[in-house]
This record gives structure tokens, sequence and C-alpha cells, in this order.
């Protein structure tokens, strides 16, 4: 089985090229979705989050903000850190959950699309990594036209998160994405096909078939050597 780590900055288009992997076959394994469900009222991370920011976060449903809670988090690193360090044993298992479900339904090649891929250590469990870039001039515009958020807003955002440009320099594959969505479908389909190619023998070992043959081979090992001891 092949896990291509999928990851890039806020407003860089990697829910773009997810939804290009969707499109083409691939399934993706989308962090954000786990994210929604682990901290849906009444789960262990809803308890953790209302324990640790209050009630002031809580719509009147029981809900939990999700714009308030970004906003306290986005404006206060130490806050930050506390939600990722909160949540993330329930996300990184959520995403685990997914990701064996797949594999026992036979995928061979699976996208998983995590935005804090570098600052989870989620990478080591990955290969290839892509990540999308995009310029920081372009990331801004986009950022602001897509929340409304002033220029101010928008970098405080972007700083928030690891630099995009270190994550380039650490992916084994990378999508430029701040020219058109014409230029970006055009190089998802090279990459379609380096991450779709043959597995290797490693990947083939650790599939849902290849364990199977394993277990098969072994078995049919242990009873012939029986057999003969007889």
């Amino acid at each position: 089985m092949r896990l291509v780590g999928l990851t890039g900055g806020i407003a860089s288009g990697k829910s773009t090229v997810s939804s290009l992997f969707k499109s083409a076959g691939v399934p993706v394994v989308d962090a954000d979705i786990v994210a929604r469900n682990v901290v849906q009222k009444g789960t262990g991370g809803w308890k953790k989050i209302v324990k640790a920011f209050g009630n002031d976060i809580l719509l009147e449903n029981g809900d939990i903000d999700r714009a308030r809670l970004g906003q306290i988090v986005f404006t206060d690193p130490e806050k930050r850190k506390l939600l990722n360090r909160l949540l993330a044993p329930n996300i990184s298992f959520g995403i685990f959950w997914e990701v064996v479900k797949l594999w026992a339904n036979g995928c061979t090649v699976i996208v998983a699309d995590i935005p804090l891929l570098f600052e989870t250590k989620m990478d080591r469990w990955t290969n290839p990594v892509i990540v999308v870039w995009v310029d920081p001039k372009t990331q801004i515009e986009r950022l602001m036209s897509r929340d409304g958020c002033s220029e101010e807003q928008a970098q405080n955002r972007i700083n928030a998160q690891l630099a995009l440009d270190w994550k380039k320099s650490e992916a084994d594959i990378v999508i430029n994405n701040s020219g058109s969505l014409d230029d970006t479908k055009e190089q998802f389909q090279e990459v379609l096909k380096q991450v779709s190619g043959p597995l290797t023998w490693k990947e083939r070992m650790v599939s849902r078939d290849g364990l199977l043959s394993i277990v098969l081979c072994t078995t049919a090992g242990v009873l012939l050597a029986k057999k003969n001891l007889l």
C-alpha cells in the first residue's frame, strides 16, 4: 500500500488538488473532516476543548463555534499549541482508522490530506509527500479574497503556520499553484502518474493482498512441515 501525504498552507490550493485526486478515483482521507468529527458535541475531543477554552466557544445548540475558536487560536500562539496538543491524539487515530478501512477494502494507493502533516510528524508515515505551494503575494491575495479579511489579518494567519517555503524544501513532489487552474491540472496529471505507478516490493508487502499472500504461504509452509514430520 502506498500512503501519499498531501499538505500545503492556508489558501495554497491544497483542497483543489485533493479534489482532483478524488475526481481521478484515488481515495482521500481528509484530516479536516476527521477533525470536525472528533469535536462533535459530546465526543471526547469536544469535552477537551470546552474544558480548556470554556463555554464561550460554544454555539447555542452546544456545538463548537469554529469561527470563534479559530479567532482565538490564530491570535494566540500558546492557545494554538494547546488546541493542537489536545486534539492531536484523536485526529491521528481518526486518520489511522480511515486508512485501515480503505486498506481493508483493498485500496493500494491512498492520499492523506493533512494540513499539519509536518507539524504532527505524520510525514514519517507517508511517501511521497506532496506540497501544494503558492507564492507569498498570491497566497495573501487569495486568502483576503476568500475570507474577506484585511492584509494584516491574512498575514497573521499565514505566519501562524510553518513557512510554506520550508514545507516546499521538505517535499518529495511540489505542485506550484501560483498560476491558473489549468496549470495546476496539468501538473496534477504528471503527479498522478507518479503516485499511481507500480508499488515497490515493500508497499506490496503491506497491502491487503500482500499480507494475505504472506499469511497463506506461511500457513501452507507450516502445514507442509508438520506433514513431513509425521
